[in-house]
């Protein structure tokens, strides 16, 4: 009786393993991927004195990962952000790969860090908003293309503290 209740159970298996094969059961069709949404996040323009609208050279511009509001995981500490330092006519032009933020701000920091070489300016934190940026680029799989703001910024120059011993 054992024997007939194996045969049994043996020949079901085949015919239950054949009719999967047959309706295509038996692979599951479909790209596999690994990775995370993302897109290319690019903040141009002009850094000028706020006093005369002059452009200021050796200003740096970069993103801010130390806070902020942004999409998914904080950035890690040791990853480097995007920074750049503004060219004689404070023209700068930063791009990053971030986690999309639609309908979300950026954090980017302006500060002078050339000392008294140009003069000597306040540096600031600017949240930008990326709901309006220009879109670019084909977007595929995980890429969401290009989100391009024009920001201009105006510095307001800061007198030196002049020690006297």
């Amino acid at each position: 009786m054992k024997t007939n209740r194996r045969e049994f159970i043996k020949s079901m298996n085949w015919a239950l393993a054949g009719i999967m094969g047959l309706l295509g059961f038996g692979s599951c069709k479909g790209t596999l991927e690994y990775g995370s949404p993302h897109a290319d996040y690019t903040v141009k323009g002009k850094v000028v004195n706020k006093a005369n609208g002059k452009p200021i050279e050796g200003i740096r511009v970069g993103y801010d990962g130390r806070g902020g509001v942004m999409y998914g995981p904080p950035p890690a500490p040791y990853g480097p952000k995007a920074s750049v330092i503004t060219n004689a006519k404070g023209e700068y032009k930063i791009t990053d790969r971030f986690f999309p933020v639609k309908n979300q701000k950026l954090p980017v920091y302006v500060e002078d860090i050339d000392g008294t070489t140009n003069g000597l300016f306040q540096s600031e934190t600017l949240q930008v908003d990326f709901s309006d940026a220009k879109h670019s680029g084909k977007s595929s799989h995980w890429y969401e293309g290009e989100y391009t703001v024009n920001l201009d910024v105006e510095l307001t120059e800061i007198e030196p503290e002049i020690i006297i011993d």
